[in-house]
């Protein structure tokens, strides 16, 4: 486990950080920043997803953020971080095509953990993007679609910030495989925590299971991996985890955490 910087070294790295272009990309991370980054990853490759939630709340206090879909993962998390860190702002991107389902864990989440989790919305409504796009762009072009109503807002939120968490599992995709633990991401310019890049999916849901952590009911009707509910359906025991995002296209990915970030 790495120990806490002195705070001359921790504000050395934010003003490398901020000391940049604030558009998407927001930054490039200064060689000093790489490297105690790098060390950091190495150290927590093995730490318990509590821990690697206390070393970045710790590390980039103040300047973290954590996006979450509601899935397990993310419950998960938030479920530490209620115990480590409650302050710590959390957000959703609420494309406007979300289930009620989705957004009734919030409720809950707020209730259990006292954690309010902000939804940042595309400047657009649905009604006027599907007008200006001539009915829903997820049936024709799900990638623009994706740009437009998640991608545009993370920009946007991230460049509040130094450093996001996200409940990625490196087990979930071959797109995911690689991801570190804590690393640089280039797409949005600030540094990525991964706390559960190296747990299994049973891992998680026997901790929501032992916790009585909420979780999104339609994890119970074959939803393994949800997003939006026009491009999410439920899968068949035999099918990959998130075989149900997308079906019908080639996209596996809305760009997140697409391995190019």
């Amino acid at each position: 486990m790495p120990s806490k910087n002195d705070s001359k070294s921790n504000l050395l790295s934010v003003l490398e950080l901020n000391q940049v272009d604030s558009g998407p990309p927001r930054a490039t991370a200064s060689d000093s920043l790489l490297l105690e980054l790098a060390e950091a990853n190495a150290a927590l490759e093995t730490a318990e997803p509590p821990e690697i939630i206390r070393w970045a709340t710790e590390r980039f206090a103040g300047t973290l953020t954590m996006a979450t879909a509601f899935g397990p993962e993310g419950c998960a998390i938030l479920y530490w971080l209620s115990q480590i860190s409650p302050s710590t702002h959390v957000f959703n991107l609420e494309t406007g095509y979300q289930f009620a389902e989705t957004l009734a864990v919030r409720d809950r989440i707020q209730a259990t953990y006292g954690i309010s989790v902000v939804l940042e919305r595309p400047e657009v409504s649905v009604e006027q993007y599907e007008r200006e796009n001539n009915g829903p762009l997820y049936r024709t072009n799900p990638n623009q679609c994706c740009a437009d109503r998640k991608l545009a807002i993370i920009h946007r939120v991230l460049r509040g910030f130094n450093a996001w968490m996200s409940g990625i599992r490196r087990d979930q995709s071959a797109d995911r495989s690689l991801a570190p633990i804590v690393g640089w991401d280039n797409k949005f310019g600030v540094v990525k925590i991964s706390p559960l890049a190296n747990w299994t999916k049973n891992q998680v849901w026997e901790l929501i299971t032992r916790e009585n952590i909420p979780y999104n009911p339609l994890h119970d009707q074959g939803y393994t991996s949800i997003g939006c509910a026009p491009c999410t359906r439920s899968i068949s025991f035999d099918e990959d985890e998130r075989a149900g995002r997308w079906s019908g296209h080639t996209k596996t990915e809305c760009g997140l955490h697409s391995r190019d970030s």
